[in-house]
């Protein structure tokens, strides 16, 4: 009975995880360019009464054995890089990548991050930013007399400025890919991290080798899905109450063992 009562609590704490997952998907329902994650299971070790495959009699091999599960685990939470929906806003510096690939932003230590979140705006230089303040890599400052900005499919940035009729391109956006884009760290503000499961970054002109186009006056929203999030909340919570009624029939079980005498 204690081993009923051990492995069925194993199973409400992975579901508690996976719920946790399931709130931080909810929770950024609106936010630009996120990512929803999803709870991963294994099963524990088993104990082993009789392999399979051992002898009974001479010359004769059991088909199957007697293993006896000791519950589940959770190892990991996988990041799901799907489109998510694109949403109009008119906003000139408002950028939606269509595919694969993350814009680059340094941070303040001068270090790397990568970002699906295309809501740019400029600092008091004319540099293009994040919200947090953090510089586009590669850099573009845009020119402060500049009245019309123009962003292309492939990353190309031109402006029209104040007494001219033509535009004059400032800069490339360019886009990092990963062969393995689940591996990257979350980091919070929107903002990932390479690491040796993400691989080195393959950066370059949008449209080119894998990576997305750029469509300009658009946000990528997150990929989270209310109904489904909804029905794995459904789910998990359904789960957590199985699991909390084996322990409960396990202790009726030994309740009634000690009262036998």
């Amino acid at each position: 009975m204690i081993r009923a009562m051990s492995t069925a609590a194993t199973g409400m704490d992975a579901q508690q995880q996976r719920i946790d997952v399931t709130a931080n998907n909810l929770s950024n329902v609106n936010t630009a360019g996120f990512k929803k994650s999803r709870a991963e299971f294994q099963d524990l070790l088993y104990q082993s009464v009789r392999a399979p495959g051992t002898s009974s009699v001479q010359g004769v091999r059991v088909p199957t054995g007697l293993q006896v599960g000791q519950g589940v685990r959770t190892v990991a939470t996988q990041k799901m890089f799907t489109q998510g929906d694109m949403a109009q806003t008119g906003n000139q510096l408002d950028i939606a990548v269509e595919g694969g690939g993350f814009f680059q932003v340094t941070m303040p230590d001068g270090t790397q991050s990568y970002t699906r979140a295309g809501n740019w705006t400029l600092d008091d230089t004319g540099r293009v930013v994040t919200s947090d303040g953090f510089a586009m890599e590669p850099a573009i400052t845009v020119p402060p007399d500049a009245v019309n900005v123009t962003v292309g499919t492939d990353g190309t940035v031109s402006v029209q400025q104040a007494g001219q009729e033509d535009s004059s391109e400032i800069g490339q956006i360019q886009l990092a890919s990963f062969i393995n884009p689940a591996g990257l760290e979350s980091i919070g503000r929107n903002f990932y991290r390479r690491t040796s499961a993400s691989g080195n970054p393959q950066v370059g002109q949008p449209g080119l080798e894998g990576r997305g186009t750029l469509t300009q006056g658009f946000l990528e929203m997150s990929n989270v899905k209310v109904v489904e999030e909804m029905i794995n909340l459904i789910s998990t919570q359904r789960a957590y109450e199985v699991n909390s009624k084996v322990i409960q029939a396990a202790d009726e079980m030994m309740r009634n063992t000690s009262q036998l005498g």
